[in-house]
């Protein structure tokens, strides 16, 4: 585990930051982002890189279906900027977003309907009596 040291303008004492806050950071940005869902692996597809020019980010995401990739990738970036360098003082130098693949909704099955309320058998019944009684008057 790495240690990243920060010193506001040469203030007495110094912050220490474990690399690992960095990227709960970068994970809680990720959950918020809607669209999108974290790689099942144990990094969750997120690689940090602390250099001079600031915090150089991998993400690896995967994307719903229906969300643009261009624009989702985009909020990726600036949400983890933004989230990451008010919370840390660092600076974010890079956010390279990798979609790695596009989950499609599950089809609707027949049971799906019953369970949504939709009863066609009961539909055909009140039709043929609505029928019923109008052959009747």
């Amino acid at each position: 585990m790495a240690s990243i040291k920060y010193n506001p303008g040469g203030q007495k004492g110094r912050i220490t930051y474990n690399a690992d806050i960095v990227s709960g950071i970068v994970v809680l940005s990720l959950k918020e982002t809607e669209g999108i869902e974290l790689v099942p692996s144990k990094s969750k597809g997120i690689k940090l890189s602390f250099e001079k020019e600031g915090i150089f980010a991998d993400i690896s995401v995967i994307a719903h279906y229906g969300y643009s990739v261009p624009e989702l990738a985009y909020r990726i970036q600036q949400t983890i900027k933004q989230m990451v360098e008010s919370m840390t003082k660092y600076k974010i130098a890079k956010v390279d977003v990798h979609v790695q693949s596009v989950v499609f909704p599950a089809p609707a099955t027949p049971a799906d309907a019953h369970a949504e309320g939709e009863h066609p058998e009961h539909e055909e019944q009140a039709g043929e009596s609505e029928q019923h009684a109008a052959r009747n008057n």
